[in-house]
């Protein structure tokens, strides 16, 4: 089995990186960190999306395992003093997996007749960047609305925990693989109309945003930003790819939304 390292560069995670390294070395493991079977990530959900872009050109063939060194992550499974138990769990390992879906963006700029093709694990989100940002909204090909406010947010299920969820959007289990569209602070009035409610939108539909012409729009894909370009179109839609984690303890959906969130301790 060939395996690659991701880590942030905290004093922890660079400390339980040497260490898991050894024993991965002592225990005959392959390091490759170009094309692995299985990349372990140390650090936190931050670390864990980093390491995603950082191989979504090999996310069929791939599986993460994510370990975590600081506050309990939503992606990250392991603890930092759980790492023998790690290594054994490798070592036995069956192949086994579990999937969460993806989101497909595809973005038209004005000055380029080819779109640009983006992948995101958690959201993306479309603002301006010093007034209100105006945008028709389609689903599914037809005019839905002509949306006024901040700014929009098109975020995966397990995306929906996060950006999305503080915008009070609905929680979706990953095994529906849909997207979720969360208005962020839309104006209404006699005069603007907007839903001014999150949308779950089926797997064989997608969102397309027209926005009007003007440079200043900022596009989010998880941790990274595009911007300066005058946008002609956005569209997003679920991918048909998907991230595996693999399933040596991967905790259930509603497991690790109750731990993250409420607190085993809080809820009797």
């Amino acid at each position: 089995m060939k395996i690659a390292i991701f880590t942030n560069d905290g004093r922890q995670s660079v400390k339980v990186t040497k260490k898991l390294r050894k024993k991965f070395e002592d225990t005959h493991f392959v390091m490759d960190e170009k094309n692995p079977d299985i990349v372990v990530t140390i650090g936190g959900d931050g670390t864990l999306l980093a390491a995603f872009h950082k191989y979504e050109s090999i996310l069929d063939t791939v599986r993460f395992v994510a370990v975590h060194t600081g506050h309990l992550g939503f992606y990250t499974d392991w603890r930092d003093d759980e790492i023998d138990d790690l290594v054994i769990s490798l070592q036995s390992d069956n192949g086994q997996s579990v999937s969460y879906p993806l989101l497909d963006i595809r973005v038209k700029y004005e000055d380029d007749q080819r779109p640009v093709n983006l992948l995101a694990l958690n959201e993306a989100t479309l603002k301006r960047n010093s007034a209100t940002m105006v945008t028709d909204v389609f689903v599914g090909g037809d005019l839905f609305e002509k949306f006024r406010g901040d700014g929009l947010c098109i975020s995966t299920p397990t995306g929906s925990t996060a950006y999305n969820k503080s915008l009070g959007g609905a929680v979706i289990h990953p095994n529906l693989k849909v997207l979720q569209m969360t208005e962020i602070s839309s104006i209404n009035n006699r005069v603007f109309r907007t839903l001014s409610s999150p949308m779950i939108i089926a797997p064989n539909d997608w969102v397309t945003l027209v926005p009007t012409s003007e440079c200043d729009y900022i596009l989010t894909v998880d941790q990274d930003s595009f911007h300066g370009r005058r946008i002609e179109q956005i569209r997003f839609k679920i991918s048909n790819r998907s991230i595996q984690f693999a399933k040596y303890r991967h905790m259930q959906f509603w497991q690790r939304v109750q731990d993250a969130f409420i607190g085993a301790e809080y809820a009797n």
